[in-house]
């Protein structure tokens, strides 16, 4: 697993902006987290060691542009480049969040077809509003593997009209940080559900810092997050449905 910030910095557009983790760590080194600048690890994906190799490993799963937005629109003028290094990288699967999935036809290029098999995205959708914006767009995108992003999760979300065949996976979890919005149990389980009845799988990713379950608040440490939204054992699997993230022994995000 690889990680590949080619651009840093975004701009703050919905509900689950407000506590963003990249503003928050770069709070805490004097850095502004509005300036969009590309980074020096732009060309990381087609690097080589002194042996010719490349540096990240045939097979592995990248996690692109995770401390800014794919589509964010001051990255036009460095995207077609990044476009040019996936394309040459078909050995690698890359992957990357957006809520601005609405600039999807301004972003791809001109090959793209059907979608590139070695790309997956990611369309955030941290309450039902934003869902209902932004699910239908993405629904109609061509994309070789889809997952919606409920994470942070601000309030109960209903899919059931959103999830079909062309949905690979849902992955929700609450918010982190010491201003952390309460995320509660019974939207993830309804989340679930939804994915059940559906035949989609489903990822419980973490519990975020204030968590609600049986009508109980939680202050769950950082290092837990993930453990106890592991702990819960709810993940779903679905027989016959492989997904990006399961290929080749990959865990998932």
């Amino acid at each position: 697993m690889a990680s590949w910030n080619l651009w840093h910095g975004c701009h703050k557009i919905s509900e689950g902006c407000q506590h963003c983790y990249v503003y928050r760590s770069d709070a805490r080194h004097g850095v502004d987290s509005s300036e969009i600048h590309r980074t020096q690890n732009f060309d990381l994906p087609i690097r080589r060691n002194r042996a010719g190799e490349y540096k990240v490993h045939s097979g592995e799963l990248v996690y692109t542009c995770f401390t800014s937005d794919f589509f964010l629109p001051e990255a036009d003028q460095w995207r077609a480049d990044a476009w040019k290094m996936i394309r040459q990288r078909p050995d690698l699967r890359f992957f990357f969040i957006t809520k601005r999935i609405e600039r999807f036809w301004e972003c791809i290029p001109s090959d793209w077809g059907e979608g590139y098999a070695n790309v997956g995205i990611g369309c955030t959708t941290e309450n039902q509003v934003r869902a209902d914006q932004r699910l239908p767009i993405f629904l109609e995108a061509p994309i070789a593997f889809r997952s919606i992003i409920c994470e942070p999760l601000l309030g109960p979300v209903h899919l059931e009209h959103y999830l079909s065949p062309a949905i690979d996976l849902v992955v929700a979890g609450g918010e982190s940080g010491p201003e952390a919005r309460a995320c509660d149990y019974e939207w993830i389980m309804s989340l679930r559900e939804a994915c059940l009845q559906q035949g989609v799988p489903f990822h419980f990713k973490q519990t975020g810092a204030n968590f609600i379950k049986d009508k109980k608040h939680y202050k769950i440490p950082r290092p837990l997050q993930h453990s106890q939204a592991h702990k819960a054992n709810i993940d779903l699997i679905i027989p016959g449905k492989s997904h990006f993230f399961a290929e080749r022994s990959e865990v998932l995000p």
